[in-house]
């Protein structure tokens, strides 16, 4: 995983998220996933492309059943967009790095 790319658990969700200024786009994800694992170098590479404009951050559901349960997180991988904290939008499933980079466009340059 890049260094670009943020480790959120239950204890630091808050800070790293939802007390973020800007926007943090977030990856629920798990080691026995597929899709997830598939979606892992994409993340890496938009990291470094957004990199001071957008944090990309990631965690892993099994170990932070909290944080899923409190944003209704049912499915693997599923990517939620904040901006100042406040979701957004909302991705599920494998997609594409265009779409993910046509994502955070529209709310980085807003």
């Amino acid at each position: 995983m890049s260094t670009a790319i943020h480790t959120v658990t239950d204890a630091s969700f808050e800070a790293e998220v939802l007390q973020q200024a800007g926007v943090v786009l977030v990856d629920f994800w798990a080691p026995w996933c597929g899709p997830c694992r598939a979606l892992s170098p994409l993340l890496d590479e938009l990291a470094g492309d957004f990199a001071g404009q957008a944090r990309i951050a990631k965690v892993n559901a099994d170990d932070n059943k909290a944080a899923s349960e409190r944003l209704s997180v049912r499915g693997l991988p599923t990517l939620i967009l904040f901006q100042d904290g406040v979701e957004k939008e909302r991705v599920l499933g494998l997609v594409s790095k265009s779409r993910l980079a046509t994502l955070l466009d529209k709310y980085v340059e807003a």
